[in-house]
């Protein structure tokens, strides 16, 4: 039987609404085959790599939904390419189960710890190697669904290890954001995300809820949650945080539509309740302060007060009364 190695084009377009797809990595034609066969007629979509390098390339293009590994192989062993799989955000959340003919408790421990999530011994029995890829597909298969409903709600959702900042995995709506409003990329973690993570690991370890982190962008806000643990607590375990894009938008018609101001007044209303004095509010709707101070000017008129104070307590009463959830 002959294997083919796919390329990147039909990596793009693997069919994964009918069948999941397995990488399997070993350097022993025969095993292949065996595997191969057995989980091509299971229903799976099957690719394969011959050693180290070409797995971590394989794995990069494709995504699959699972690996098989080989502990033992020439160059790159399964052990480091477990360990370079599980480094990248991109392939990190891929269960791994490794494949050795090794039977010693240490070389067991060691796959377990290089992220392998599971281990079958050679000679490989197919049927018990299709039986525990249906286990761990089956919970891959959850927390997949579990991370695009969240993205699908507006929470997007980023795991970052608590010992170097490094982001290790993140939902593409959180890579967005982040982009957005950091202008950082995985596996760089923003810095001030990392020092609130640090800051605030204690807090949820002795169950105290940790205060919100928050950053605005003009009317909008990106807010951070620090939700649970879900790697072990050396040098501080990996975190689940969820994150929520929140925009003020709404909270500046209202303000418009209540006091009978313009859309212009009313943003620079929203502005004066955050405190902001005019250069600033300037510089953010992108005019200058005289042209800010004769807006301000006209909301003092509509809302019948003198000074700033008493328009932006005005302007909080009614807001909390429509928007409870407002951050002033």
């Amino acid at each position: 039987m002959k294997i083919s190695m796919p390329s990147r084009a039909l990596d793009q377009t693997l069919d994964r609404a009918n069948s999941d797809v397995v990488l399997i990595v070993d350097d022993v034609p025969d095993n292949l085959s065996v595997l191969h066969d057995a989980l091509d007629e299971s229903g799976y979509t099957v690719l394969v790599a011959t050693h180290g390098e070409a797995a971590l390339q394989r794995a990069a293009q494709a995504l699959p939904d699972i690996v098989l590994l080989d502990a033992m192989m020439p160059g790159m062993d399964g052990f480091e390419v477990a360990k370079r799989l599980k480094a990248s955000p991109q392939t990190a959340h891929i269960p791994i189960i490794f494949m050795t003919g090794l039977t010693e408790t240490e070389y067991l421990v060691a796959a377990l710890e290089a992220g392998g999530v599971d281990y079958v011994t050679k000679p490989i029995k197919p049927k018990e190697v299709l039986a525990r890829i249906s286990v761990h597909l089956q919970g891959a298969r959850e927390r997949r669904q579990a991370r695009n409903a969240l993205d699908a709600f507006g929470f997007a959702s980023i795991t970052v290890r608590a010992s170097d900042g490094k982001l290790m995995w993140q939902t593409p709506l959180a890579r967005d954001l982040l982009l957005r409003y950091y202008g950082t990329s995985a596996p760089h973690t923003p810095e001030p995300v990392c020092q609130w993570l640090r800051r605030h690991v204690a807090d949820t370890v002795a169950l105290i809820e940790p205060p919100r982190l928050s950053i605005e962008s003009g009317p909008k806000r990106l807010t951070f949650r620090l939700h649970q643990q879900i790697g072990d607590s050396e040098g501080g375990g990996d975190w689940l945080i969820i994150m929520q894009e929140v925009s003020d938008e709404s909270v500046i018609e209202a303000m418009s539509f209540s006091f009978k101001l313009t859309p212009r007044e009313a943003e620079v209303l929203y502005w004066v309740v955050k405190g902001k004095i005019n250069r600033d509010i300037g510089d953010i709707l992108g005019s200058s302060p005289m042209t800010v101070k004769k807006h301000l000017e006209r909301v003092f008129a509509k809302l019948g007060v003198e000074t700033r104070t008493a328009a932006a307590g005005m302007a909080m009463s009614r807001i909390r009364q429509l928007h409870p959830q407002f951050e002033g």
